[in-house]
């Protein structure tokens, strides 16, 4: 396992000691620690408790959130499993990750590149972790609209995720209906990667059959716009 700045990371081994189908899965990590997680279902929400017992080289707050974090993500599989097909696109940059960073989430050039996705394409909000953020842009009759999302993450120069959380139509943010079922859940996740100067810039994007290959078409286009940005 790794973190997501690459900072950090650690070889992770175990035997299962007990399995209930669809109750317990209890097992000893080779450090002789022992984890077990327990599923409660209630009618179409299911409880999910995991109990381990802490090392002594970081801090308790720092294990209670790595372990979180993973149920977190483990939660959002699960979710949207079958909803939405995860596309990946990368590009390589002749500039160091600082610059790229800064220059993808920069107001003004945020809204050069992404205009391959919409001639009018912005943001407002913050890229503060747990911020909101709107993505915004117009439609063929003029009329202003986009997506609700959260920054779930921002790690400076490695790592950005973003939450999608609903919609906005005339000015207004619909976070439930079936209008949504399309956004709400997905994740879009950009992670920088600098060696030698230059950086791999990744974007995975969690999208349905109905944006497939508009996404297919157009993410290519923007990183080669933000490629052309940074270098200039």
């Amino acid at each position: 396992m790794e973190a997501r700045d690459g900072n950090s990371g650690f070889d992770f081994c175990g035997i299962y000691d007990e399995i209930k189908t669809y109750n317990l899965i209890s097992y000893t990590i080779d450090d002789g620690r022992k984890v077990k997680i327990t599923f409660n279902g209630n009618k179409n929400e299911t409880k999910v408790v995991e109990t381990f017992q802490a090392e002594s080289t970081n801090s308790m707050e720092m294990q209670r959130e790595g372990w979180q974090a993973i149920l977190d993500n483990f939660k959002h599989y699960v979710e949207t499993l079958g909803r939405f097909e995860a596309l990946h696109f990368e590009k390589n940059i002749n500039a160091n990750a600082k610059k790229v960073f800064e220059t993808m989430l920069d107001k003004k050039q945020f809204a050069v590149w992404t205009a391959e996705f919409n001639p009018e394409f912005h943001f407002i909000g913050s890229w503060e972790k747990g911020s909101k953020i709107l993505f915004l842009g117009t439609d063929e009759d003029g009329n202003m609209g986009g997506i609700l999302s959260r920054i779930k993450e921002n790690i400076p120069y490695k790592f950005i995720s973003i939450e999608h959380l609903g919609l906005v139509q005339n000015g207004k943010e619909i976070t439930s209906g079936p209008e949504i079922e399309g956004w709400a859940g997905g994740l879009e996740n950009y992670t920088f990667k600098e060696e030698n100067g230059k950086t791999l810039v990744s974007v995975d994007v969690d999208v349905n059959q109905e944006f497939k290959s508009y996404f297919l078409k157009t993410w290519p286009k923007a990183l080669k716009k933000l490629k052309i940005i940074c270098e200039a």
